[in-house]
């Protein structure tokens, strides 16, 4: 939801972050590894009960996710390999994050049920994810929903902030991370029933993949042809 709504005024704001980013030296895969780290650090602090310094680290290291996209467009490196990287690396740190509330509960000798409950929200959330993967794959559109990724990252925010309220926020996330897979599925099924020439869409862009791949090839090739005749001549 809130991706749909404030990515472009999101974006249009950190763009001067990322050409002052540029001129550190620092790339879009660096900023992602450092947030990745930060949420280790934020797990590990809610883990052990320390909340509120997980909240500072959990805000922390969603700031490298919010500026690596900045910083690839300044440097003009923006490619499948940092996209597919990127969404990996948030993966990682969701189930890092919900995995340390799991374990705080744990610690506190909650009941099994609660224990499990941040398991229960990256189970769906994985689900709405794939659907996405899955659709785009096929050439539909996926996005939406009232409980994305940044939607689960503040309202973990508020429950790392208001303790007494955790519980029954992530009961709420549960709910809502539900809905929003059942969102997702029945865009995709309406998109799908009127979409008979998905399989050229999914062929076009197959073809369109295979055509960079020669580009790219050829453009080493030529790397590689002007270093060995720049070693002949110097040799010469």
């Amino acid at each position: 939801m809130f991706d749909g709504k404030f990515r472009v005024p999101v974006d249009r704001a950190v763009k001067p972050l990322g050409n002052g980013l540029r001129r550190t030296g620092l790339t879009p895969d660096h900023l992602t590894a450092i947030g990745l780290l930060v949420a280790m650090g934020a797990a590990t602090a809610i883990g052990f009960g320390y909340l509120k310094l997980g909240l500072l680290l959990v805000v922390l290291a969603a700031l490298p996710d919010l500026l690596d996209g900045a910083l690839a467009k300044a440097s003009n490196t923006s490619s499948q390999r940092g996209a597919f990287f990127d969404s990996t690396i948030d993966r990682f740190a969701d189930a890092l994050l919900f995995g340390g509330v799991a374990w705080h509960f744990s610690i506190r000798n909650e009941p099994t049920y609660i224990v499990m409950l941040p398991f229960a929200i990256m189970a769906l959330s994985s689900v709405i994810s794939y659907m996405r993967a899955k659709a785009e794959s096929l050439g539909l559109d996926a996005k939406g929903g009232l409980m994305e990724r940044a939607e689960r990252i503040i309202a973990l925010c508020l429950g790392l902030l208001f303790e007494p309220l955790l519980i029954a926020i992530l009961w709420a996330m549960l709910a809502l991370t539900f809905v929003t897979a059942v969102q997702r599925f029945v865009k995709v099924w309406k998109q799908a029933a009127v979409a008979p020439i998905t399989a050229a869409k999914i062929e076009m862009r197959r073809s369109r993949r295979q055509s960079r791949r020669v580009v790219r090839t050829e453009r080493r090739r030529m790397r590689i042809s002007r270093t060995t005749g720049r070693i002949s001549t110097r040799r010469d």
